[in-house]
């Protein structure tokens, strides 16, 4: 009976393929050979972790992850204010997902976690969605106080943020699979750096507050900054002189551990662990004077000690946070594509786009369960890793290990730890994009576009909010890309005597025409939208009598056919196929 049924299925194929003439797949193509390539693709820590040197390797690795892990521990902290989330959450998603990127990721030297941008926007969509308003404790029944229920209103903050990186976590996922890694290209490096550079004035902004120590709500959504600073100087009077002095001592602490770290960094072992040092002396300071209960200085407050079990996200809120999930996902995958592809080329490997793409998926999606909010890779933690002599992602996994054993043993620790030291740590971490302003007059005097689409997303960005912002600078580049097809760089080329170079006879003296023939060349492929400028340029340059021309497609043939018989005493002759021809 089976020998009949194999027969039937080799007739059935043979006959199939026999009818389409399409060579079949062999019924053995689920090779044991591919399904091991397969795993390997998927799990890129068994490709290298089997041949991994320990003499060589190991003691470089431990330096750099317990020297990552110092880094990683504060901003944690620091970033879970900007995802409006309680600072444990920090903690978990400096846990999870640097432990799941060393199984998954092809980088060797990024620092996987929380990450000052990706956490804004997730705070700005928190926030929108469980503002303080929703949350105001009832007083004497009917009236309503000012008092918020802060408890409910993290409960319901921490929803979202862990709807949101579940959502960010598919998309990046599926468009792995489905090998969406150019999707980042669209994300130019002005656009980026000029979002970016929005993204820390949104940051500093959000931070007055903890730095002056008043307290004013959080806005999100276009005009947010201008909002947030209006609150923030209406109750200057309400200034906490100790908030401020404490923060301003840590913010000039860590500003010169900084740039000593910049400046020595060749004879320093180590980069100084100014962020820890702050972190630690300053929760001190705050429990030995008791500044939270004498001089009102906010607090981190309760840090629950372990690990929380996994648990299910709140699908209701799914339809609200779609559009968000997206514009968070790419802006997570183009900074950290982008960096791995920096320090690869630096150090001699390559990076698989797609993979990445599918590692910060899975990093995302799985650790939302455990209520993680989404991350991203830290230029400032990676170039810790990487300075201090990381060579593999076991440099991560041990950093995820130091921020664990805060989790589980010693997170009580960090419960007086002023949020103005927080800000502080925040603050200093975004000078870098500050620095990004030095673009202005670089771009204007190498490309007034470029410029056009840095001052486009930085505006857009600042005013409309990272997520209006991003779309509208994604579309003004595009439409760049459309305006410059429209009007491409054409010339006469001339050849220079003595060499193989053809360039523009306007432009460079040694090129010389041939007799009888003209060399027109444009910087763009013709089509329906640029042909008129195009003809009009050729016959501005080109005597329209005989033109060699190379064509490709029919349409811009018919496109150029139409255009140039105008001007032509001869008709053209529309080619069929990629050959030469003469128009006449």
């Amino acid at each position: 009976m089976t020998s009949r049924h194999a027969a039937s299925n080799d007739l059935f194929y043979s006959s199939l393929n026999s009818l389409l003439n399409i060579p079949l797949p062999s019924l053995s193509w689920c090779s044991t050979e591919k399904a091991k390539a397969a795993v390997l693709t998927f799990l890129p820590i068994l490709t290298w972790l089997p041949s991994y040197p320990v003499k060589q390797y190991l003691l470089s690795d431990v330096v750099s992850g317990l020297s990552t892990g110092v880094v990683q521990l504060p901003q944690g902290l620091a970033y879970a204010m900007l995802a409006a989330v309680p600072p444990v959450y920090g903690l978990y998603s400096s846990f999870y997902p640097v432990l799941l990127y060393t199984f998954f990721g092809t980088s060797r030297h990024i620092s996987i976690g929380t990450f000052a941008v990706v956490s804004l926007m997730i705070g700005g969509v928190a926030v929108r969605e469980a503002p303080d308003s929703m949350f105001i404790l009832p007083a004497n029944g009917s009236n309503m106080s000012d008092v918020v229920d802060v408890a409910a209103r993290d409960a319901k903050r921490v929803q979202v943020a862990v709807v949101l990186t579940t959502l960010v976590g598919i998309i990046q996922f599926v468009f792995g699979l489905l090998r969406f890694g150019f999707v980042a290209i669209y994300l130019t490096e002005p656009l980026v750096r000029g979002f970016t550079t929005a993204a820390a004035v949104h940051v500093v902004v959000s931070q007055l507050k903890y730095l002056l120590g008043v307290k004013t709500p959080r806005f999100s959504g276009p005009l947010s900054v201008i909002f947030s600073v209006s609150a923030v100087v209406s109750d200057i009077t309400s200034t906490n002189v100790t908030t401020l002095i404490l923060g301003l001592v840590c913010l000039v602490f860590l500003y010169v551990i900084k740039d000593l770290n910049e400046r020595f960094k060749k004879k320093l072992p180590i980069p100084i662990p100014g962020e820890i040092i702050v972190v630690i002396v300053s929760t001190g300071v705050s429990y030995g004077l008791l500044l939270s209960e004498d001089y009102s200085v906010g607090v981190v407050g309760k840090i629950p000690t372990g690990l929380l079990p996994p648990s299910l996200p709140d699908f209701s809120l799914l339809p609200s946070l779609v559009t968000d999930s997206f514009a968070i996902a790419i802006v997570g995958f183009s900074m950290g594509v982008s960096l791995a592809k920096i320090f690869a080329l630096k150090h001699g490997y390559t990076v698989d786009g797609n993979q990445e793409l599918i590692a910060l998926g899975l990093c995302n999606f799985i650790s939302s369960f455990f209520q993680t909010f989404a991350i991203t890779c830290s230029m400032s933690r990676s170039l810790v890793q990487e300075s201090t002599g990381g060579k593999t992602q076991i440099a991560g996994l041990l950093s995820s290990l130091v921020v664990l054993l805060v989790v589980v043993a010693i997170g009580f620790v960090f419960q007086p730890l002023p949020q103005t030291a927080l800000a502080a740590i925040i603050m200093v971490n975004l000078l870098g994009m500050f620095k990004q302003f030095r673009d202005i007059p670089a771009l204007w005097r190498t490309s007034k576009i470029e410029l056009a689409i840095w001052l486009v997303a930085f505006v857009a960005s600042v005013l409309l909010g990272l997520d209006y912002g991003l779309l509208v600078a994604v579309a003004f580049a595009i439409i760049t890309v459309i305006y410059r097809t429209q009007s491409p760089k054409s010339a006469v080329l001339g050849h220079v005597s003595g060499t193989g170079l053809y360039c523009d006879v306007d432009e460079y003296e040694e090129a010389a025409e041939y007799e009888g023939i003209k060399i027109f060349h444009s910087n763009s492929s013709i089509y329906f939208a640029n042909s008129d400028l195009y003809v009009n340029t050729l016959k501005e340059k080109v005597i329209l009598t005989a033109v060699c021309v190379f064509m490709e497609y029919c349409t811009k043939c018919c496109a150029l056919k139409s255009r140039i018989n105008g001007h032509c005493r001869h008709n053209v002759f529309i080619p069929t196929g990629t050959e030469r021809h003469v128009i006449k």
